[in-house]
């Protein structure tokens, strides 16, 4: 597909977007990085987690978790709270915010990775094989990375033992309920492995279900694709391969208008594990804090002051409205 691309400079986002589009809307979702550290370094990781992200300047305080949780209890318009990595699960706050946010009465997900199920802590010593049940417990829809169902391209993604540990991992979460009892959501997160847009979800999800299903007695809710985004280390790789330009061609000559009014950036704010916040998570990597914040924290914003402010965009942001579109839900058109 990116062969058909010419390579040239592409039209800067903005140009693109009516100027009413240009801000939010009601925001429902408080998306929360709790920090870098993650048991794997995968190749297409927009934020750049590995074992070795594990200070405290990119990871979470309990202060910090104690800040945010006050700031949930002064609004009602926040639904939905969003935990993401990194790997969540191992940050120290991760159960005590789920827990808390769930006592407010709020929806809760979690973007995991499965093979942290099965992980030991090298330095620690500390297993995760407490995260199933306690997901289970509190009702947690999950979103499980899932590159690909045959093991070799998530290999190349993932590394070495990544698709095992994957499996594994999945199977756990079976064994809870995730993926058969209604009140356990368990979806499955595609993003293609190459510079390309990921195909249609109806007819991938078939082919994951009876892939997942006849190799290895998996089930799930859904599945859902995201668009790699021409960041961090997958620009990276991309520049290696003498692919950035035309990938990023590709994202620019694919841009979908119907894709814009379901962005997530238009619904939901992004916050880090200092408390600064950014209008999206891949924002939040190219270290785009959103307008209105300035030099404030969450904590100092009264949350209307987040609805109908103006958003940060750069040309990544075709990564989001190329074809049928992109977000922390996948596809929007």
């Amino acid at each position: 597909m990116e062969g058909t691309c010419m390579n040239r400079n592409p039209v800067a986002f903005e140009s693109r977007l009516q100027h009413s589009l240009q801000s939010a809307s009601v925001i429902h979702t408080l998306q929360i990085n709790l920090g870098l550290v993650c048991n794997l370094a995968c190749k297409h990781c927009h934020v750049e987690s590995s074992p070795k992200r594990n200070g405290a300047d990119e990871n979470m305080s309990a202060l910090t978790a104690e800040k945010i949780i006050e700031w949930l209890k002064r609004t009602d318009s926040i639904r939905t709270v969003d935990l993401t990595g990194g790997s969540p699960e191992m940050n120290p706050q991760f159960r005590s915010l789920v827990q808390q946010c769930r006592h407010l009465g709020r929806h809760v997900i979690d973007r995991c990775n499965p093979t942290i199920i099965g992980h030991v802590d090298p330095t620690s010593g500390e297993t995760y094989d407490w995260v199933p049940s306690f997901l289970a417990d509190h009702q947690v829809e999950v979103f499980a990375s899932l590159p690909c169902y045959l093991e070799n391209n998530v290999r190349k993604q993932r590394g070495l033992h990544a698709f095992d540990s994957s499996i594994e991992g999945l199977k756990a979460l079976n064994r809870v309920g995730y993926g058969t009892n209604a009140n356990l959501k368990l979806n499955l997160v595609f993003n293609p492995t190459g510079p390309s847009l990921p195909p249609q979800a109806a007819g991938l999800e078939a082919d994951y279900r009876r892939e997942l299903r006849q190799r290895y007695s998996i089930e799930f809710t859904r599945l859902i694709t995201i668009t790699n985004m021409p960041i961090a280390r997958w620009r990276a790789d991309l520049e290696r391969q003498g692919k950035l330009e035309s990938y990023e061609n590709l994202l620019e000559q694919s841009f979908n208008p119907d894709t814009v009014d379901g962005l997530m950036c238009r619904h939901q704010i992004h916050v880090d594990s200092q408390g600064r916040l950014s209008d999206c998570d891949f924002n939040y990597a190219m270290r785009m804090y959103t307008p209105v914040a300035r030099d404030r924290h969450l904590w100092d914003l009264d949350p209307t002051e987040l609805a109908d402010r103006p958003i940060a965009t750069a040309n990544h942001c075709y990564g989001c409205t190329a074809g049928s579109g992109s977000s922390c839900g996948g596809a929007i058109a």
